[in-house]
């Protein structure tokens, strides 16, 4: 079997499970958060009635962070329901943005957008904050809220985006319907060369197949190179799985997987022991693909969607508004380290919006020194906005006021997942993905920018 249905057959108590087959799945953790949270409540009182309680409080983490930091007051007030839910339920796993248990939300708009606005337990982007806060486990099973939950398939996972509807079901009984996706796999040889990075990687990938290439189907990433990567780039690239309309992506686990776990588990106290799944040697794929990474050269999704796939060398004559950094795809520590390599001692020309993914990333820009200097400082003396307040922010659009969000028609270049009409805000605007080193080139030039140029 693949990874994906060894670990389908695994959650279903099955011996082996086929690519169409209908499979009851346990689940270990349950997702959601401020924007989808209040229906999956609603769908579960509706259904199991307004006294019920949850299958298991343990494995339910709920994380605000898309509509976070705005003065829209139904926003404000989702993050209050979600309060007011896990008082009710006792859930141990909510990351308030408030420290007050019986207190209300507010964005106070006098303080501005760049200093922080949060209480001790936030934790920020949701698809970032669930595996710093020790809740990603090999082997097992992940559903969420979100479409990006398939992200968690760097960890040897099954996790999959789901809607309300069935949250609220798995809500109430920890159990969901699922069909055993077919596999591709895409097995990775080489290394990735100088001013290539992993979001080079799944933009190349979705550019060869297309933006539905996947649809549901599980996206399987093995071979030498994909043990080359880091655990960081493995998210990255199992973020973006959804971008190729797949149900999840995963990766095999390694050492590096189970360090990782371990210490995060460890750190935050959550359930440690977990059992992996294995590769088998006789595997069968819808699609197998080799792609080696040396190969690689900086890449950009364009306009209207992720599969638009071009190399940053031969847009030099697209002019840029704006350039953004951020979201869980490209808000990590080792993004924005990679940002500021590029614009160490440099300056920006257009307008550079930095959204760290979690608090913990801010305070390692904020302790982590470049030169005698702080990475955050670096990056604000390059030109770049930087908040403190981690979340979703302009990545989604998001009410008028979110940080970052395009108003009006713009070109922007963006080191987020998604590039669809609308996405960022103005549905006339443009958004070009790409890597954090070439969205940095790009912002000290204006227009879309190769990064090997300042490398």
């Amino acid at each position: 079997m693949t990874l994906t249905e060894k670990l389908l057959a695994r959650a279903s108590g099955k011996a082996a499970v086929v690519p169409g087959e209908n499979v009851w799945v346990k689940t270990d953790i349950l997702l959601t958060h401020d924007v989808c949270g209040p229906g999956t409540i609603g769908v579960f009182k509706r259904e199991f009635g307004k006294k019920a309680r949850v299958w298991d409080k343990n494995k339910i983490v709920i994380i605000p962070d898309h509509y976070i930091f705005t003065a829209d007051s139904l926003s404000n007030r989702n993050v209050d329901i979600l309060r007011a839910f896990v008082q009710e339920q006792g859930l141990p796993y909510f990351y308030d943005v408030i420290d007050d248990p019986n207190g209300h939300w507010i964005f106070d708009t006098s303080r501005g957008q760049l200093k922080k606005q949060f209480g001790s337990r936030y934790a920020g982007v949701c698809h970032t904050a669930l595996p710093a806060k020790g809740h990603t486990r090999p082997g097992e099973i992940l559903f969420g809220t979100d479409s990006h939950t398939c992200m968690a398939g760097a960890f040897n996972m099954f996790a999959t985006g789901i809607g309300n509807t069935d949250a609220g079901f798995v809500m109430g009984t920890g159990k969901l319907l699922i069909k055993v996706p077919p596999t591709m796999r895409f097995y990775l040889e080489g290394k990735m060369p100088k001013g290539v990075m992993a979001k080079d990687v799944v933009l190349h990938v979705i550019g060869e197949i297309g933006f539905d290439g996947a649809t549901y189907r599980a996206m399987q990433y093995e071979g030498p190179g994909a043990y080359e990567l880091n655990i960081d780039d493995r998210m990255t690239i199992a973020n973006m799985a959804i971008e190729a309309g797949g149900k999840n992506a995963v990766f095999p686990a390694d050492e590096k997987t189970f360090a990782y776990v371990n210490e995060r588990t460890r750190r935050n106290g959550t359930k440690a022991d977990y059992t992996p799944v294995d590769l088998d040697k006789d595997q069968t794929f819808i699609y197998d693909q080799v792609v080696n990474l040396s190969d690689l050269e900086p890449t950009v999704a364009q306009h209207p969607d992720p599969g638009q796939r071009a190399l940053a060398k031969e847009l030099g004559k697209i002019q840029l508004d704006r350039a953004y950094i951020g979201s869980c795809t490209g808000g990590k520590t080792s993004d924005f380290l990679a940002f500021a390599e590029v614009l160490k001692g440099r300056k920006v020309k257009i307008d550079t919006f930095g959204v760290p993914a979690t608090p913990d990333v801010v305070a390692d820009l904020q302790g982590t020194m470049f030169g005698g200097e702080s990475v955050w400082n670096l990056l604000e003396s390059a030109g770049v906005q930087m908040t403190e307040n981690a979340s979703c922010a302009a990545c989604l659009g998001g009410p008028v006021d979110t940080f970052g969000r395009m108003n009006k028609p713009m070109a922007c270049i963006s080191a987020t997942n998604r590039n669809f009409p609308g996405r960022m805000g103005h549905k006339e605007s443009k958004v070009y993905l790409a890597s954090p080193y070439t969205v940095a080139a790009s912002a000290i030039t204006g227009h879309i920018t190769d990064p090997r140029e300042f490398l």
